[in-house]
């Protein structure tokens, strides 16, 4: 698993040799950092969306939620980030030291559930740029596959397991 992982962060790292490809990737590790552009989107989604402002507010808790459990998860696990034994530079700053599991990814998918399943349009519009934004993460160098990989799980995990609180205690 360890060398795949390897293999793949350095196909996905060779793009980013392509300058819009790096200011594009680096763009979305900026927006991300700390699950920025996810709470924003939720709160714009509570703002328009009166009829079911509630909802929007407790996907946006569960956002931050999923973003604050990779934060513990990385605490115990330790991972360095990519790079650190290579001594290969990566194209962004990173808030701290350890890799798994991608915050980034726990975001990105934990707001791709919960928007995606308050609207339509979210569910058209978010996934996509939750990917855009996972793959940036590997792109500049500072996440292996399989921390965005386990970060994605558990976003999307959080989500589901708050779903009921989330839509106000209606099964879905």
């Amino acid at each position: 698993m360890d060398d795949m992982d390897r293999r793949l962060l350095s196909a996905l790292r060779d793009c980013g040799r392509d300058r819009r490809v790096a200011t594009a990737a680096r763009a979305l590790s900026w927006v991300g950092e700390h699950g920025a552009l996810w709470l924003a989107a939720g709160l714009v989604g509570a703002a328009v969306d009166r009829e079911r402002r509630g909802a929007w507010l407790r996907g946006t808790a569960l956002t931050g939620g999923a973003h604050l459990a990779s934060m513990g998860v990385k605490r115990v696990v330790r991972r360095p980030r990519p790079g650190a034994e290579e001594g290969v530079e990566p194209l962004v700053r990173t808030a701290g030291r350890h890799s798994f599991p991608s915050s980034h990814a726990a975001s990105a998918a934990a707001a791709a559930v919960a928007y995606g399943e308050l609207r339509p349009a979210g569910a058209r519009l978010v996934p996509p740029v939750a990917a855009a934004m996972c793959v940036s993460r590997m792109v500049v160098g500072v996440h292996y596959p399989s921390d965005v990989a386990a970060g994605a799980a558990l976003g999307a995990l959080t989500v589901r397991l708050g779903a009921r609180w989330m839509n106000g205690g209606a099964a879905r």
